[in-house]
C-alpha cells in the first residue's frame, strides 16, 4: 500500500468511527507500525485533514471533513454504479433522479482515466416486477422524515380488509415485494406490512409521538426477541 492509499484509508476508518479511534487500531488496519501512524497522521493535520487527538487518547475526524472522489478504487466506482441502478430502478422518481445527480457529480470531478469506469460497469440491475402498490414510495418517505401517520386500508392473506393507521418508520426492499415497518394504532404494537396489500393510502396531518430512530429501535429488538425465542424452542 503507498503512503497516498494509507492515507486515505486512516481517512476511512477515521470517518465510520464516531468514538476515539486508537492508534495501534490504525496500525493495525493499515499494517503499518504506531510510529508510522503518527507521522502519517501529523501529515494528514499539516494538509488540512481536521483530526483531533493525540498519543494514547486516540483520533477522531470532526464530521464535515469531504474526501476527494478521484480516490476511488475500481471496484468502488462499480459499486456507486450499481446503487444508483438499483435506487433507479427500485424506488420512486424523486430518489432515481437524485441518484442520478449524485452520480454525475462524482463524474464530474473524477480524473478522465477514471470517467469511463462508471459506465463500464458488468453488472445489471434488472427492473422489478412487483405490481404497482397503492402507496406511493414519495410519500411513504414523507411521512418516515417527518413522522406523520398513515390511514391505510390493508387486506390480509384472507382477502379481509381493515382500517388501519399506522406510524410508518422503515421500508424493507425485497425482489418480489416491499415490506413497511411500522406501529399499528389498531393493534396497539408493531406490524409489519407487505405493500402490495396496501389497498388504500392517505397520510394524515398527525405526527406520532416520540423520535422515529427509537421506535426502529425498540422493533429491531422485539423482532430480535422473536427471532431467539423461535431458535430456543428449536433447541
Amino acid at each position: 500500500m503507498s503512503q497516498s492509499q494509507r492515507l486515505f484509508e486512516i481517512l476511512q476508518i477515521l470517518r465510520r468511527h464516531r468514538q476515539a479511534v486508537s492508534g495501534a487500531h490504525l496500525a493495525q488496519e493499515t499494517g503499518v507500525s504506531l510510529r508510522t501512524i503518527y507521522r502519517d497522521i501529523a501529515l494528514l493535520q499539516s494538509i488540512g485533514a481536521e483530526i483531533e487527538g493525540e498519543p494514547g487518547f486516540g483520533y477522531v475526524l470532526k464530521p464535515g471533513f469531504t474526501l476527494p472522489p478521484l480516490m476511488f478504487s475500481e471496484a468502488e466506482l462499480k459499486a456507486i454504479t450499481l446503487g444508483v441502478q438499483w435506487v433507479t430502478r427500485q424506488t420512486d422518481e424523486e430518489l432515481s433522479a437524485a441518484a442520478q445527480n449524485a452520480l454525475c457529480k462524482i463524474e464530474a470531478v473524477l480524473p478522465p482515466e477514471l470517467r469511463h469506469r462508471l459506465i463500464d460497469n458488468d453488472f445489471h440491475i434488472g427492473l422489478p416486477s412487483l405490481p404497482a402498490p397503492a402507496i406511493d414510495l414519495k410519500v411513504l418517505r414523507q411521512a418516515m422524515q417527518q413522522q406523520m401517520k398513515l390511514k391505510i386500508v390493508y387486506r390480509d392473506a384472507r382477502d379481509a380488509d381493515s382500517d388501519r393507521v399506522i406510524w410508518p418508520i422503515a421500508v424493507a426492499f425485497f425482489d418480489s415485494r416491499r415490506i413497511i415497518a411500522g406501529w399499528c394504532e389498531l393493534r396497539q404494537d408493531f406490524r409489519m406490512f407487505r405493500a402490495d396489500r396496501i389497498v388504500q393510502a392517505v397520510l394524515l396531518a398527525d405526527r406520532y409521538p416520540g423520535k422515529r430512530r427509537d421506535l426502529v429501535k425498540q422493533w429491531r429488538v422485539q423482532v430480535q426477541d422473536a427471532r431467539d425465542a423461535v431458535a430456543q424452542e428449536a433447541v
